[in-house]
């Protein structure tokens, strides 16, 4: 077993000032830099995934912006891999599994924003292509959403994704239990 640390779309449109502010990025964050500093630590393998808006209208990730940027907290260092991507599926287009393949990852752990868009489909997708999955619940961070009338707050939206993945596509934990083990 080879375990690589995947973080998704933490990047400043999604924190206060941002475009696209979601609801806890700042707490999502910091858990999501514990996680990495014990990859570090360990030695583990690291891959950054970043969005870039491939449609003309984009309201956020819009190239050339500062809210493409990773968040301080998470910046890469040399030596880890740093992948573009322009739809919510990591691996679409990223070369993300050849290189997990390459490296020889067969489980992955997962961090990062939306909860519900980029952590979802890329979890999702991972465990059908075969990798064991283990999502970390407090490091990442979804928005409200709203449909018709009804607003569903973050919080709300965040553990629903995180309930549905949760045994059927993956193991969700919270930063501490992956920590101590």
């Amino acid at each position: 077993m080879t375990r690589a640390l995947l973080l998704i779309d933490i990047q400043l449109d999604y924190f206060p000032g941002g475009a696209f502010p979601l609801v806890g990025p700042e707490p999502a964050a910091a858990a999501a830099r514990t996680v990495l500093d014990a990859f570090r630590a360990a030695g583990e393998p690291v891959v950054h995934v970043f969005h870039v808006a491939a449609e003309d209208d984009a309201t956020f990730f819009v190239a050339g912006t500062p809210g493409v940027a990773f968040h301080p907290d998470v910046e890469p260092v040399a030596g880890e891999t740093v992948l573009e991507k322009h739809e919510p599926n990591s691996f679409i287009g990223t070369g993300l599994h050849e290189r997990l393949t390459a490296d020889g990852v067969t489980d992955l752990v997962v961090v990062g924003m939306m909860s519900s868009m980029c952590v979802d489909s890329t979890t999702r997708a991972a465990a059908e292509l075969g990798y064991t999955v283990m999502v970390v619940a407090d490091a990442c961070a979804a928005p409200d959403l709203t449909l018709g009338d009804v607003t569903v707050p973050g919080a709300t939206v965040h553990a629903a994704f995180m309930a549905a993945l949760d045994g059927s596509f993956a193991t969700v934990v919270p930063s501490s239990v992956l920590l101590a083990a």
